[in-house]
């Protein structure tokens, strides 16, 4: 019998020693990381660094000047005001929209979910359009709000609206899987010893979300700040009154001051890099999947 089983594998072959399908030799390793890094260079360093070199290109005193001037000034304070209004009614919508998606059962939640995703399947221009169609001069709604003295377009509060519909997602889509992952035990638990439904939220819910939370904001700062194509439909381009950071770079790089236009671009980067550094920190210090990072 013995000398059958040996005869069998003789013919067969021996089976091929298990190879883990992760593992790579060290050339093909240093191939990736090499294409990976050259990659990196060309399409997101040297556009980042050229765009520090020529906002200092004719030195600090020039840099401090553009960023100084009255457009620039108002179009940061724009900027900063269109995101601190329009981060935290995402938060709390994100907030809504993901406790009743991860919570609970009901008619319509897969339609819930694809609205969410909406705006990162259209253009942002196209949800521009969609504000110039519903409280434009020629709709129902325009002409009536203007009767009331109120200003939807060309005004604050479109560019705030805009910047809501093209940012809503990011708080909603970091805490939906980190919620479901999570489960509703917890909360069950704490309402079965006689917890309010806030007490629940503000001690069980909160502090198991909270740096998924952080994250989606920071994410959600980030494209608010630097949110270019709905923006400029609802604006109107008017220079010191709703130009933000983004559209007065366009006009200065439009006019050949480029000095100017890097200037205020070095300082959205820099805000970028800020966020950057921040998800980076959070990441590491609590895990991916404490800050929704599993989607």
């Amino acid at each position: 019998m013995v000398e059958d089983i040996h005869m069998t594998n003789a013919i067969v072959g021996e089976p091929p020693e298990f190879r883990n399908p992760a593992s790579e030799s060290p050339a093909a390793k240093a191939a990736l990381i090499l294409a990976a890094l050259v990659f990196l260079t060309f399409f997101l360093f040297l556009p980042l660094v050229s765009v520090f070199v020529e906002a200092f290109r004719k030195g600090a005193g020039e840099y401090l000047a553009a960023l100084a001037e009255p457009d620039a000034v108002s179009a940061i304070k724009l900027t900063l005001l269109v995101a601190a209004i329009s981060v935290p009614l995402n938060l709390v919508f994100g907030l809504a929209a993901a406790w009743a998606i991860a919570k609970f059962e009901f008619k319509g939640k897969a339609f819930l979910i694809t609205l969410i995703d909406l705006p990162f399947s259209i253009s942002p221009v196209i949800s521009g359009l969609v504000y110039v169609l519903l409280f434009g001069s020629h709709s129902l709604l325009g002409p009536w709000l203007k009767s009331y003295g109120i200003e939807i377009l060309f005004a604050v509060p479109g560019i705030v609206l805009a910047t809501v519909f093209v940012t809503f997602p990011f708080v909603a889509r970091e805490l939906i899987p980190l919620m479901e992952d999570q489960g509703t035990g917890d909360e069950e638990a704490a309402l079965s010893l006689g917890a309010s439904g806030w007490q629940t939220f503000w001690y069980i819910t909160l502090p198991n979300i909270k740096w998924g939370l952080l994250y989606g904001v920071l994410l959600c700062n980030a494209r608010a700040m630097g949110e270019f194509g709905a923006v400029s439909v609802v604006s109107g381009h008017i220079r010191g009154l709703t130009n933000t950071m983004p559209l007065h770079v366009e006009i200065l790089y439009n006019e050949y001051n480029f000095v100017a236009a890097f200037a205020v671009a070095s300082l959205l980067a820099l805000l970028a890099l800020v966020t950057l550094a921040l998800k980076t920190v959070l990441e590491l210090r609590f895990g991916a999947g404490n800050t929704g990072g599993k989607h």
